[in-house]
């Protein structure tokens, strides 16, 4: 055997210094030995064990677990494995161990062979334990709540999209049902009008007609918008019939119709290219007018009013331009939405703010687009783009 390891070789110091604690008792629970490392945990001394039932050095609880429990089982089965014990230190102050014991027979009787494991560590690790479960419990609620709060709120948001949605749906559905009733009434208004413009009138009755005519003209624009608007809303888009057609003298034509109505603006009319277009004469007549009375409210009527039709290969576009403030960045990007106006300045020709959003429309369902640029400089431009058929 090596010589620099006599330790191991003695029982007596292997006993003494284990690490952990070891009592024999009697039947009786009388200790006839305990090893120091045992005495030391509940601060005596070994030989003062010695003679003191074990159960003596128990609390109350533990005497009455002792007798009803782990000491019928050491007579039973001879042993016990891991029972939970809480014994009394000299100062009072409580130890919970863990006991394992053994019943051996001798020649002078049986005893019993206790070792005892101290749970300092194994308690606080078994608090953590149960903290980090209690922990996670908790935190297994809130989420099992949020999930519960998410889950209803989405419930309430669905219900409430639902309900917007089926309002807004009545709303527009109301809205084409007046707008087509009123074309009726408005009808028979121009009508009249007309036929009191063919008899002769004083200077103040004619000019009293004309401002007729012209609010008849208006209210007929604003029902067509409000239409178109309803239309795209539910769903349906706006209908396209188109034809072929001279793309200069049908803008040419419109325009002629457009200086009548706007007789306060100058209108120019310029052509590029030549050729024919695949398109919706009614809707691009509508297109150039409200691009045109855009200009004539949010416009310098100092200046000329420039519509510019151009023929290419591949599209056909048509572009209104005036002078006047710019549109500010801000607006830009929601100007072709409804309700959506480029200024607050009041107008005796503005719409209720349908006219662009109707352009665009117009423009998707020839399978096009609009684009705009506005700047202090330059003006402002509106510029529709309508692809020619393949």
């Amino acid at each position: 055997m090596p010589a620099d390891i006599p330790f191991l070789l003695d029982p007596q110091a292997l006993f003494d210094g284990a690490p952990c604690g070891l009592v024999v008792t009697r039947e009786d629970g009388t200790i006839v030995r305990s090893n120091q490392t045992f005495s030391h945990w509940i601060g005596c001394d070994a030989p003062d064990l010695v003679g003191r039932r074990f159960q003596d050095l128990l609390t109350m609880g533990g005497r009455i677990f002792h007798q009803t429990h782990w000491a019928p089982l050491m007579q039973m089965q001879g042993s016990v494995a891991e029972v939970k014990l809480d014994l009394l230190h000299r100062n009072k102050r409580i130890i919970t161990m863990l006991l394992n014991g053994v019943r051996r027979e001798h020649e002078s009787g049986a005893f019993y062979e206790l070792a005892l494991f101290g749970t300092t560590d194994r308690d606080k690790y078994e608090r953590e334990l149960l903290n980090a479960r209690r922990t996670a419990e908790a935190l297994l609620r809130e989420k099992t709540a949020a999930e519960t709060a998410l889950q209803q709120a989405q419930t309430a948001l669905n219900d409430a999209y639902e309900k917007s949605q089926r309002r807004a749906s009545f709303a527009e559905q109301m809205v084409a049902i007046v707008s087509h009733d009123l074309k009726n009434p408005l009808t028979a208004i121009r009508m009249a009008s007309d036929i009191l413009a063919q008899s002769e009138r004083s200077a103040k009755e004619s000019k009293m007609l004309e401002h007729i005519s012209r609010s008849t003209d208006r209210a007929e624009r604003m029902i067509g918008d409000l239409l178109d608007f309803a239309l795209a809303r539910i769903g349906r888009g706006i209908a396209v019939n188109p034809d072929w057609l001279d793309l200069h003298r049908f803008i040419s034509q419109s325009i002629d119709e457009l200086r009548v109505a706007f007789p306060q603006a100058t209108l120019l009319h310029t052509s590029n290219g030549s050729g024919r277009a695949y398109l919706d004469a009614d809707r691009v007549q509508q297109v150039i007018g409200n691009l045109v009375a855009n200009s004539v409210a949010y416009g310098d009527l100092a200046h000329p009013i420039t519509i510019v039709s151009e023929w290419g290969d591949d599209q056909s576009v048509i572009s209104v331009h005036n002078h006047g403030p710019a549109i500010a960045d801000a607006l830009v990007a929601a100007l072709f939405e409804p309700m959506t106006r480029g200024t607050e300045t009041d107008s005796d020709v503005r719409s209720v703010g349908l006219g662009l959003f109707i352009v665009r429309e117009i423009a998707r369902s020839h399978g096009g687009e609009v684009a705009v640029s506005s700047t202090a400089e330059e003006g402002t431009r509106f510029s529709v783009h309508l692809p020619h058929p393949e």
